[in-house]
C-alpha cells in the first residue's frame, strides 16, 4: 500500500482563530471508525466542512528496515468538527463516523485546541498522552512555546509540558527544561 502525500489535518487553516461558538455552530466530537481519521478528513475538505484532526509525524520501520517518516493522528479515532446540524449530518453521511457528540465547552475547547495547534507547530518530538497523570500546573516562561500553559510531569528523568483535551482526557508532550517553566 502506497503512503499517502501529507495532508492538511485543520480546514481552514484559520479554522482555531476563526471559531466563535454560538447556538447554531459549535464543536463536534466525531467518533471514526477504526482507522479511518485520515479519510474523514479528507472527505470532510473536499465537502468544505470545518474541521481539525491534530496529527504529528512519527518514524515507522519498514519491512524492509528503512525508516519513512508518516503522519499519524495524535487522538486515534477522533476529528473534532466545527459547525451546525448540517456539518454534523456531511460527516455522518461519508460512513466513516461511529457516532457524534456535541461538545459543551466550546470557548475553553477552542482555547485548548490552539494551544495544542501551537504544540504541534513547534521543532522538538511531540509524545502523545493517552491518560494524563496529576501533577503541577505551568507556564512557558521562554522558548518557541512561551506562554502555554499545561501540566508538568516527569518521565523517564526527563520534565514534560503535557497540553490536553479535557474533554476527552488524553493530550500530548513535549520536553522542557526547567528554566523555561514557572508556576501558574
Amino acid at each position: 500500500m502506497p503512503i499517502l502525500k501529507h495532508q492538511p489535518d485543520i480546514f481552514p487553516d484559520s479554522l482555531l482563530d476563526d471559531a466563535v461558538v454560538s447556538e447554531t455552530r459549535h464543536w463536534w466530537l466525531a467518533y471514526t471508525r477504526s482507522r479511518r481519521e485520515k479519510d474523514l478528513m479528507r472527505r470532510l475538505a473536499a465537502a468544505q466542512a470545518h474541521f481539525f484532526a491534530p496529527t504529528y509525524q512519527r518514524g515507522q520501520r519498514s519491512p524492509n528496515g528503512r525508516v519513512r517518516v508518516v503522519q499519524t493522528p495524535l487522538f486515534a479515532n477522533y476529528v473534532f468538527l466545527f459547525g451546525d446540524d448540517d456539518a454534523r449530518r456531511q460527516a455522518l453521511a461519508t460512513n466513516c463516523v461511529a457516532r457524534i457528540e456535541p461538545i459543551s465547552q466550546g470557548r475553553e475547547f477552542t482555547d485548548e485546541l490552539r494551544n495544542l495547534k501551537r504544540l504541534l507547530a513547534g521543532d522538538r518530538i511531540v509524545t502523545p498522552e493517552l491518560r494524563l497523570e496529576s501533577g503541577d500546573r505551568v507556564a512557558i516562561r521562554s522558548g518557541p512555546f512561551r506562554g502555554l500553559t499545561g501540566t508538568l510531569i516527569k518521565r523517564e528523568k526527563t520534565n514534560r509540558l503535557v497540553v490536553a483535551v479535557n474533554f476527552i482526557q488524553q493530550g500530548a508532550s513535549v520536553e522542557v527544561f526547567d528554566f523555561e517553566i514557572e508556576a501558574v
